[in-house]
């Protein structure tokens, strides 16, 4: 086998790779346009809670984006991501959503959750959570987080069950999960009351009211079997029963993708592989026709999922994170110190007022600061500063870049050296009342020395409120 792309076009080699199904690519229509119709009248509501992407690395097999639109077409209500341990795809996952809303397309409600990899014999439990709420999130990013610091291996997080059962306080739902789940790998390993047992410990620790049993629908052999056993145990713990597809890609053409991927994953080829990978490649999205004939045998268990999934969806925009408190002097508050901090260092830049080197200049200041304080940015402002002061105090170089530029108090602050008043630049275009979220200041640091720097924000403001951000390329060739 060789590194060299065959001489193939693109589109030839998808349909190749999905099943092979459809005309060539020559002869097929051009792709519809991101732009969805409304629900059609008569659909039937269905909300999907157990949904892995691409980001479920070398396991999901589909991109945020394409969950979404399939779930729109499909005429889904609600869609949870629960992507293995991680919330890396949340935001794809809610722009598409938002996306899809704007173009006047259906609007999906979007809800968010993880399946975790608890430690157990052998292989992992899996514990699959949804988040009731913007705390309920937050609260779920707080133990992922922790657990991936404390696993010490890219990969492998190292979760304590009792840290679990503490956090949630009411904001989570439990499911049962999938055949690696606690209770569904009990029942298959141990039979009714192995499952009973671990169903009792799941209620023990999170609570009767935050626990439900999960069916998962794929058609795949003895998937009756353990669905019908699992409604019999909750219905004798008196537990809500949903249902869910467990999905691992959104149209059933990338099923063959998802092989491929499984394949990588255990790194055998996939002649090696047949007899382990399953039976059908049906961990697709369903609509809710298709969801309704499954699950007939389990009257009200649809209506169920239904309302589970209108309680567990929200906005994404209402868990943007509140930067820390930057500490200041007794008698300020931010706003009054990144005042003063500025009055200290504008004479430097364009001299005193009344005097200023720079005609407009104060008064430019003057403005951006009632600005600033107006959005509540004051403390990223401190916090920016503080970093390019240790620099400074440390002959460390830094500058900082991009639209900051445009700022006259980046510039009194020492935050970037290119003056904005004398060049005209605009200041809207780093920070408006009419834009959302806080400005983007970049900082640039000398490769040598950025990591006395970094350790530095971890010291200063704790490894619980920083990070390190990772960009996903999305270039194309």
């Amino acid at each position: 086998m060789g590194w060299d792309n065959p001489p193939v076009p693109w589109r030839e080699l998808q349909r190749r790779m999905s099943w092979g199904t459809g005309p060539p690519a020559a002869e097929r229509p051009p792709a519809a346009t991101s732009r969805l119709a409304p629900r059609p009248a008569g659909t039937t509501p269905w909300a999907e809670l157990h949904c892995h992407s691409s980001f479920s690395f070398l396991d999901g097999a589909a991109t945020p984006g394409e969950l979404v639109a399939e779930a729109a077409r499909l005429g889904v209500e609600v869609l949870a991501l629960t992507d293995h341990d991680g919330m890396y795809g949340v935001p794809q996952f809610a722009q598409a959503a938002a996306r899809l809303a704007d173009q006047g397309g259906t609007k999906l409600g979007t809800a968010f959750g993880a399946e975790l990899s608890l430690p157990g014999p052998g292989q992992h439990s899996h514990l699959l959570i949804l988040a009731r709420d913007a705390e309920g999130y937050r609260r779920l990013c707080t133990v992922i987080s922790a657990a991936q610091l404390a696993g010490g291996e890219k990969g492998r997080p190292l979760y304590d069950i009792g840290e679990l059962a503490a956090a949630h306080d009411g904001h989570w739902v439990v499911l049962t999960g999938c055949r690696k789940g606690p209770v569904p790998a009990a029942l298959a390993a141990g039979g009714p009351e192995a499952a009973w047992r671990e169903l009792a410990a799941l209620t023990g620790m999170f609570g009767h009211e935050n626990v439900m049993v999960e069916l998962t629908c794929q058609h795949d052999p003895g998937d009756d079997e353990r669905n019908d056993m699992l409604a019999r145990l909750a219905a004798l713990a008196d537990l809500g029963v949903v249902a869910t597809g467990n999905v691992h890609f959104a149209a059933p053409a990338q099923a063959r993708l998802g092989q491929a991927l499984a394949a990588i994953r255990a790194r055998r080829s996939l002649a090696d592989m047949d007899g382990w990978l399953p039976a059908a490649g049906t961990a697709y999205l369903r609509s809710g026709e298709e969801m309704a004939a499954r699950l007939r045998r389990y009257p009200g268990v649809l209506e169920r999922t239904l309302e589970l999934g209108r309680q567990c969806a929200f906005d994404f925009r209402v868990i943007a994170p509140r930067l820390p408190d930057f500490p200041v002097p007794d008698g300020h508050t931010e706003a009054s110190w990144l005042r003063e901090l500025t009055a200290r260092r504008v004479p430097a830049r364009y001299g005193v007022q009344g005097a200023e080197r720079v005609p407009g200049a104060h008064v430019q200041i003057a403005r951006e600061l009632d600005v600033i304080e107006r959005l509540g940015f004051a403390g990223y402002f401190l916090i920016v500063h503080d970093i390019v002061a240790f620099c400074e105090d440390n002959d460390i170089l830094c500058q900082g870049r991009g639209s900051a530029a445009n700022s006259a108090v980046c510039f009194a602050l020492g935050i970037t050296n290119v003056d904005p008043v004398s060049h005209h630049l605009l200041f809207e275009r780093f920070l408006s009342e009419g834009r959302d979220g806080p400005p983007d200041i970049d900082l640039d640091i000398e490769h040598r020395r950025r990591e006395e720097v970094i350790q530095y924000v971890y010291r200063t403001y704790g490894r619980d409120r920083a990070a390190q951000v990772a960009n996903v390329i999305s270039y194309r060739p």
